[in-house]
């Protein structure tokens, strides 16, 4: 078996994550068991969620067990395998976290799945079209639910999830407007995603400054917005929502170092008689096939163009997941292991 380089959580993080948090370690690779199946993984995924997991107050998920290696999305290759239903070649997805090598157990339930890259490439399994592109998915159809003609926001527009989502609500016939930082994020987001307009959050000192951007753009009002970021952008859409207008909201990112996130005008949740309801994809794994069919037809007939940033090597993952953290990443961040 393989030796296998990982990089586990050394410490948990005081204010902001540093690289000093993580440390490279080796192991050996254990030999197979029954049903088990051992995976080469090709691309590692970094996403905002794993800043929370790093810190042990209480979220929705049990913090990154210190000593352990980081959790994290990964496509693939099945190498040896000893479950009927996987073979040596098969391409997969799983949560194999930030390592080279990983043996599953091949019956676990979504621990370990089968996929083609006949028309979807191999790493937007990662992104458009595995988690981010369905928890899009989700905050769009299940939560904000828009009909033909409304205006739908969503923060973080040039990302992974923005990106699905404007797809998906460009495709139910919506006004869609991105919220970015920096020029070249707007001009992607508008001029290859297809989205109406999109506003630069970098130009805005404040939320008073953002909001008025938002009313030039969304002249109707806003019936529907995912957040991903929190603080003075929530603050900004909020000021321009209509009655009965609703919010998805799936990240904080903003807060992701402990500051608190105070809103500023919680009474506009009761004006405007506003839903607001937060999730976890993970606990939605029914939409999923669903999610996953519309969003590889996007992918593969060219109408979702993701872009990804890709970091060379295991070593890179900790200074690449800070640079997430930061915005210094467009579109999806991967790190490319083999």
């Amino acid at each position: 078996m393989p030796a296998n380089q990982q990089i586990v959580l050394d410490n948990r993080p005081v204010g902001e994550a540093t690289t000093s948090n993580f440390l490279l370690v080796e192991s050996q690779t254990p030999a197979l068991q029954d049903n088990q199946v051992l995976v080469r993984h090709h691309f590692l995924s970094l996403d905002p969620y794993m800043r929370g997991r790093m810190n042990e107050n209480k979220s929705y998920a049990q913090p990154q067990p210190l000593g352990e290696v980081m959790i994290g999305g990964t496509v693939g290759e099945v190498v040896e395998s000893r479950h009927p239903k996987f073979h040596a070649g098969d391409k997969v997805v799983g949560m194999g976290g930030w390592q080279h090598y990983s043996v599953v157990d091949g019956n676990a339930p979504g621990m370990l799945r089968k996929v083609d890259t006949t028309h979807v490439p191999l790493s937007h399994y990662l992104g458009a079209v595995g988690m981010p592109g369905v928890t899009a998915w989700y905050g769009l159809v299940k939560i904000i639910a828009p009909k033909a003609g409304e205006t739908v926001t969503v923060s973080a527009a040039s990302g992974a999830v923005g990106s699905a989502f404007g797809a998906l609500a460009k495709a139910r016939g919506c006004r869609v407007v991105g919220i970015a930082g920096g020029k070249d994020k707007c001009d992607y987001v508008v001029n290859e995603l297809g989205f109406d307009a999109c506003i630069d959050y970098k130009e805005h000192k404040d939320y008073l400054s953002l909001s008025k951007a938002l009313r030039q753009e969304c002249p109707n009002g806003i019936d529907g917005h995912f957040e991903n970021v929190g603080g003075m952008v929530l603050d900004a859409v909020m000021l321009r929502t209509n009655a009965f207008a609703r919010i998805a909201v799936c990240g904080m990112i903003a807060g992701y170092d402990g500051a608190p996130l105070p809103l500023t005008n919680p009474a506009l949740i009761l004006v405007n008689r506003m839903k607001i309801e937060g999730f976890i994809v993970s606990e939605h794994m029914e939409v999923w096939p669903e999610a996953l069919q519309e969003l590889g037809t996007l992918v593969a007939t060219g109408k979702l163009r993701p872009r990804e940033t890709v970091a060379q090597g295991l070593g890179a993952a900790p200074e690449a997941f800070l640079g997430l953290l930061k915005g210094k990443n467009f579109g999806k961040q991967l790190v490319k292991l083999i």
